[in-house]
């Protein structure tokens, strides 16, 4: 009996890891890294980070990661407003002089077809916190030269108080400047390699 539940066990740890992945090199001009968050209680802000890299392994077949680890540059910040993007390399948010990067490592992922849940951790400013993001929209294809392109979205809010950036302001009649919840909204197209 023993034996079975070993082997069952053994087949379910087999089924979480997709055997087939193969590495990938990110397709920066197709992809895209980006966040909103409210001004003012009111409206939403959004900006992208110009300067990413990343590492995927990835299982046509399955639709699986094995490997999925991103570095952004926090001084490649871009909302459109220069005296705001300085503002956010700044001390009040991610003191870009000091901390350079952000990074996340995927330490599960759970498959459902064409989407799926990433989980892994996530350093902004010198500080790693567990995070969950969607998978959506994975979509395989052969390119004009025959190479195998993947696709996807990732999806998830996190709370940048927890992150050390709590730059705000107070609003006259209640509230504040900017939002705690931060939606982040990437966009990858990788080759394999």
């Amino acid at each position: 009996m023993k034996s079975i539940v070993k082997f069952i066990a053994g087949v379910s740890l087999l089924g979480a890891v997709a055997l087939n992945a193969t590495p990938h090199t990110l397709d920066t001009s197709h992809s895209g890294v980006g966040f909103s968050v409210k001004h003012l209680m009111i409206t939403n802000v959004k900006g992208e980070f110009k300067e990413f890299s990343g590492e995927i392994d990835f299982d046509h077949k399955t639709k699986s990661f094995n490997t999925f680890k991103g570095v952004v540059k926090t001084t490649s910040v871009d909302t459109g407003i220069v005296k705001r993007d300085n503002h956010l390399r700044s001390e009040d948010f991610f003191l870009a002089k000091k901390y350079p990067e952000m990074t996340f490592v995927m330490k599960s992922y759970e498959s459902d077809g064409d989407e799926g849940v990433m989980i892994g951790d996530l350093t902004i400013r010198g500080v790693t916190k567990k995070v969950k993001f969607e998978v959506e929209d994975i979509g395989t294809i052969k390119d004009f030269q025959g190479n195998n392109r993947v696709g996807f979205t990732i999806e998830g809010k996190i709370n940048r108080m927890d992150f050390g950036l709590k730059w705000n302001k107070a609003i006259e009649l209640g509230g504040v400047a900017v939002g705690e919840k931060v939606k982040i909204i990437i966009d990858i197209e990788a080759v394999e390699k």
